[in-house]
């Protein structure tokens, strides 16, 4: 087993078996953690690498660095797409069991896309000015270390998938792929966008397929509105990087057409995307609340917009991370609702 490897698997026994959460996810100081409990030490002790957990070799330090570099936080864009999907598959509620299983499942399919685009960008990202102060560009973290935090990732995804159904297993496969190609589409197409969207329209297709374990059409009701809205933010968000996109020959809607066409293009697929949504709702038959739901969904894609001119990109960042954080909590919160007073 490499160093990168081994340290990589310590960290998650050490996490494991603490009582408590460590500093670092309190907004500790870096690579500052507390004293492990004797169950973690027996770990260290077993590996024969006590040296690597000590605060000044900074292990926990590259974890937060990983956790970082893979926007974490933003897991909450796929999160509630895949419970909207488990809450509508059934009758009745999802047992506790189906519901952690989804939610380590999404954690860690996300996890591994993230963090294999991070490195089969790290080249490109070096050169982008926009991106050369990554973790991997700068060397805070190795390319070992990050495959490592792949497969970690990757095998949490299927241990999940394995657990809820045979189908949801058989199945965690391809949709990887999806995820994982993901990174490299910008290489030979500009329906990037739509591809991404993809990627994440299977969330909660997945998710209903976690409660039922059988194909049906209703699975996807979500999906093609899922799609058009994820596809409608990339694109704005690649408004960024429109000469970077052009000076090396990566394929996106703003470098073949243009930040103000782009831009309108993006309006137009979350156009399509409030359409779906609603009319998913239709098709399913859902009540008032997802529709209340929706109507919020659609002024907060409307502010999105509001947010980002082709002469002023600096509030990019708020419209991609944080409204649309927002769009995918409101919708689940809209399903949730109907759920709630139609039981």
């Amino acid at each position: 087993m490499g160093n990168e490897t081994q340290q990589l698997c310590v960290v998650m026994l050490d996490w494991a078996c603490r009582a408590r959460p460590i500093a670092l996810f309190r907004g500790g100081q870096e690579g500052k953690c507390e004293a492990p409990g004797r169950r973690s030490m027996a770990f260290q002790h077993a590996f024969g690498i006590i040296p690597f957990m000590q605060p000044s070799t900074g292990v926990w330090r590259r974890l937060r660095i990983i956790l970082e570099m893979i926007k974490f936080e933003h897991t909450l864009f796929a999160l509630p797409l895949a419970f909207a999907g488990v809450l509508l598959a059934h009758e009745t509620w999802p047992s506790i069991r189906t519901v952690l299983l989804v939610l380590v499942a999404m954690v860690g399919a996300r996890s591994a896309a993230m963090a294999f685009n991070r490195v089969a960008d790290a080249t490109l990202d070096a050169r982008n000015p926009r991106t050369r102060d990554r973790a991997l560009p700068t060397g805070l973290i190795s390319v070992g270390l990050g495959l490592a935090f792949i497969a970690g990732a990757s095998l949490l995804y299927f241990v999940s998938a394995y657990l809820l159904n045979t189908l949801c297993f058989v199945l965690s496969f391809p949709a990887l792929a999806i995820l994982l190609l993901y990174s490299y589409t910008k290489r030979f197409t500009t329906l990037c966008h739509l591809f991404l969207g993809l990627a994440l329209a299977l969330a909660p297709f997945g998710g209903w397929l976690a409660v039922t374990g059988r194909f049906d059409w209703k699975a996807a009701a979500l999906s093609p509105g899922v799609l058009f809205w994820v596809a409608g933010f990339d694109v704005l968000y690649a408004c960024m990087d429109v000469e970077f996109d052009r000076e090396v020959g990566l394929f996106s809607i703003p470098a073949t057409l243009g930040r103000k066409r782009a831009l309108q293009l993006s309006r137009l697929l979350h156009a399509l995307a409030w359409c779906c949504l609603a009319g998913a709702g239709l098709v399913l038959g859902l009540g008032v609340l997802y529709f209340v739901g929706i109507v919020g969904v659609g002024v907060l894609l409307v502010y999105e917009h509001l947010l980002v001119k082709p002469h002023d990109l600096s509030r990019v960042g708020t419209a991609f991370f944080t409204v649309n954080s927002w769009v995918s909590v409101v919708l689940f919160l809209g399903v949730l609702g109907d759920k709630v007073f139609s039981s």
